[in-house]
C-alpha cells in the first residue's frame, strides 16, 4: 500500500524538470486477458480477538500515515523486531501465492491470509488502515493496486498481485509479489518477470550514501528500454512501527534529495504497466485502474539499509 504523500509530490514536482506522467502510454501488443472493469461483492469485516495487539487506527478511524519529514534511523532492538514482522510477512505471502489458482476466489486468499496471520500471534495491517475493509490486497490483471478482495473467481490466464502486511510485536512488515494464474500469455509473463527484475535491481542500488532518486531514475531508464510504463501515482514508503513514513520512494526520474543511512527500513514497491501510465481509482475509494485496460504487475520488499549495504526483510528464510 503506497499512495501517501500523493498530493504533497504532485505540488512539489512543479519545481522539477520532468513531468510525473512522462512515460505516456507505451506502444505494443498488450496481450490476452479478462480486464476487470467492476468489483466484486466483498464479505463482512472478519474478527480479530481481543488478545492480538492492534495498531491504533483499529480503535480510530485515522488518516494515512505522513511520508514527509526526517527518516527514521531504527536501532538494533528496533531492527531485530523488523526482521520478525518482514519474515512473517513473507512467509504468509508465499502461502498466499500457492493459493492463486484457477476458480479461487480472492475473499478465499483473503480469509486464510488472515487467520493465518491471527494464528501467527499478527494482526493483518491492511484491516481498517484509513479505512480498507480487508487484510491483504489483491490486484488483479488492469488493477495496478490496492484491489479489495471480494468474489470473483480467478480465471485462467489472470495475473494477480498479492500485497501482504503485518504487525507483529509493534512493527509491520510489507510486501508483494505478482503471481501466475494457469497459462498466462507471452506478454503477461514477460510483464511479471520483467517487474520482478526491476524490483531486484533497484534493491541492488541501495546502500549508505547512495541517494533516494537514484531507484527512480533506473525505473525510468529500465521503462524506456523495455517498452513498459511506471504507475508512478504510487510510491515506496518508510516502514516500522508505523505502517507509512519517510522516506517516500519514488518510482519515476525526480531529482528531490535525501541520501540513505544505515538504520533505515522503506519499502521498493514498482508497478510496471504494458500500456500507459495513468490510473483511476474506483468508487471503493481504493482501488486502482489503469485508464487504457492495461496489465500491470507489482513486486515490493521491505529493505533495511546496513553499514554496507542492504538486509531484505522480507525474505522467507
Amino acid at each position: 500500500m503506497g499512495r501517501i504523500g500523493f498530493l504533497n509530490r504532485l505540488i512539489r514536482q512543479k519545481t522539477t524538470t520532468r513531468n510525473l506522467f512522462h512515460f505516456g502510454k507505451a506502444k505494443g501488443d498488450t496481450g490476452k486477458y479478462e480486464q476487470i472493469v467492476s468489483t466484486g461483492l466483498v464479505s463482512p469485516e472478519r474478527c480479530v480477538p481481543e488478545e492480538i495487539e492492534k495498531p491504533a487506527y483499529f480503535f480510530k478511524n485515522l488518516p494515512p500515515g505522513n511520508t514527509l519529514g526526517t527518516p527514521e534511523i531504527k536501532t538494533k532492538d528496533q531492527i531485530d523486531a523488523m526482521r520478525l514482522s518482514g519474515r512473517l510477512a513473507a512467509k504468509i505471502l508465499r502461502e498466499c501465492g500457492k493459493l492463486a489458482t484457477v476458480g479461487r476466489t480472492t475473499d478465499q486468499i483473503d480469509a486464510f491470509a488472515h487467520e493465518r496471520i491471527l494464528e501467527s500471534k499478527a494482526y493483518p495491517s491492511p484491516l481498517r488502515y484509513a479505512g480498507f475493509p480487508k487484510s491483504i490486497c489483491t490486484s488483479i490483471n488492469n488493477i495496478a493496486c490496492h484491489g479489495i478482495p471480494d468474489d470473483r473467481q480467478l480465471a485462467n490466464g489472470d495475473i494477480i498481485n498479492i500485497d501482504v502486511t503485518v504487525f507483529f510485536n509493534g512493527y509491520h512488515g510489507d510486501c508483494s509479489e505478482t503471481f501466475l494464474v494457469g497459462d498466462v500469455d507471452e506478454r503477461g509473463s514477460f510483464l511479471v518477470e520483467a517487474t520482478k527484475y526491476c524490483l531486484d535491481q533497484c534493491i541492488s542500488l541501495c546502500a549508505p550514501g547512495v541517494e533516494f532518486n537514484e531507484i527512480g531514475k533506473f525505473i525510468d531508464r529500465y521503462c524506456d528500454e523495455h517498452d513498459l510504463a511506471s504507475i508512478a501515482a504510487f510510491i515506496g514508503h518508510g516502514i516500522g512501527s508505523y505502517f507509512h513514513g519517510p522516506p517516500e520512494i519514488l518510482h519515476y526520474y525526480n531529482e528531490f534529495p535525501g541520501k540513505m543511512q544505515p538504520g533505515m527500513t522503506f519499502t521498493i514497491e514498482p508497478i510496471l504497466s504494458l500500456g500507459g501510465a495513468d490510473i483511476a481509482v474506483l468508487e471503493d475509494g481504493w482501488t486502482a485502474i489503469s485508464l487504457d485496460g492495461a496489465r500491470s504487475a507489482q513486486f515490493e520488499h521491505t529493505i533495511l539499509i546496513t553499514e554496507t549495504g542492504t538486509e531484505i526483510l522480507t525474505r522467507d528464510r
